[in-house]
């Protein structure tokens, strides 16, 4: 498979030792948190509850607690309601937090449109530039940065591929409303021109309509994006799927442990610990959010789920549960972002950075 190139983060042992170096230096509008005892005051606006999204927010928080930073955490769930992420926003705007993290691309929409005097470090947004929230992923220009869910779209169907070689059709149920769910499907496009597959769509505009979408295919195998109103409605893919014995490959391992296939993806409490460093830099290091390159995920894990590969007729093959990262059903233990599938130098000269996609 093909590795895509990332940014290294900032450990938290550097990030705690940062603190210790600038108690007087920050990026806020509120005290400096750590060992003299202040805290900072940070709004976190998620857009809806599933495990990838709550796996980022814990991540997030847990990159302060590492560092030994005090926060005053004001946690706010849009329950996948875009106008309660906009009221949301507006609520922060005035709220004097040092800092919002906005988790998926509605929440951190809503947050930039809204607050522009305080940094915003968002998690879970696949394409940070087409959601207008940034110039330039290298050069962010504004007050919002963060790191990105970019799936190595191409690799996870390659994945399908190798699992179910006799896969000719590929369905794809997203939302019309998600920005970054459009630009996976362009991308899955493109990869399956390279591969030899038919990619079928069904759009939806919320969650309730997934299990019409999914029933309207009529395909090989099913890719799940990173599509909030989709993995909301997962179980309705996972009952049609196992009905029909049609493989589903998803971009993210909570849905393989939920009971899809397999994937090659990004590991979101890590994405939101990243995050969370990131927040750190500017609060502890009065680093610019506005020249802060967007970063991507570090840590791409293989999981694979037996039972689930069992109920759509798959078999899988003792050399691919070998290489996982994660077998479901086994003890899955956090992979440390150096234990993981990371990219080297030599790697990422051979590919197209995905920030142009």
């Amino acid at each position: 498979m093909r590795h895509h190139s990332t940014i290294l983060r900032l450990s938290a042992a550097t990030a705690a030792a940062a603190l210790l170096l600038t108690a007087c230096d920050g990026g806020g509008e509120g005290e400096d948190g750590g060992d003299d005892g202040d805290s900072y005051s940070i709004g976190i606006t998620q857009i809806v509850s599933h495990p990838s999204l709550d796996a980022a927010r814990e991540g997030f928080k847990a990159a302060f607690e590492d560092a030994g930073v005090e926060v005053d955490w004001d946690e706010q769930n849009a329950q996948n309601d875009q106008a309660t992420a906009t009221n949301i926003a507006g609520t922060f705007a005035t709220a004097g937090h040092d800092l919002v993290h906005a988790i998926a691309t509605p929440t951190a929409q809503a947050a930039a449109q809204s607050i522009t005097d305080i940094p915003i470090v968002f998690s879970s947004v696949t394409e940070p530039q087409e959601a207008g929230l940034v110039d330039d992923w290298d050069a962010p220009g504004g007050n919002v940065t963060g790191a990105s869910d970019m799936n190595p779209v191409a690799d996870q169907l390659e994945l399908l591929q190798e699992i179910a070689p006799d896969v000719e059709s590929v369905g794809i149920v997203y939302s019309s409303g998600e920005v970054n769910a459009a630009v996976q499907v362009e991308l899955a496009h493109e990869a399956a021109e390279e591969l030899g597959l038919e990619i079928h769509e069904a759009t939806v505009s919320n969650s309730a309509e997934v299990q019409q979408g999914v029933e309207s295919l009529s395909v090989d195998a099913i890719y799940v994006p990173t599509d909030n109103a989709v993995v909301s409605a997962l179980e309705s893919v996972l009952q049609y799927s196992h009905q029909n014995q049609i493989p589903v490959i998803a971009a993210e391992g909570d849905s393989v442990q939920r009971g899809a296939l397999a994937t090659y993806g990004i590991n979101y409490e890590n994405l939101g610990r990243q995050a969370g460093e990131m927040a750190l830099r500017i609060l502890q290091d009065g680093e610019d959010p506005a020249e802060m390159p967007v970063e991507t995920g570090e840590v791409l894990e293989l999981v694979v789920n037996p039972e689930a590969a069992e109920q759509m007729g798959i078999e899988l093959d003792d050399e691919l549960l070998d290489r996982a990262d994660g077998v479901v059903g086994e003890d899955l233990e956090e992979l440390d972002p150096e234990d993981g599938d990371e990219d080297s130098d030599e790697d990422s000269e051979d590919d197209v950075d995905e920030d142009d996609e």
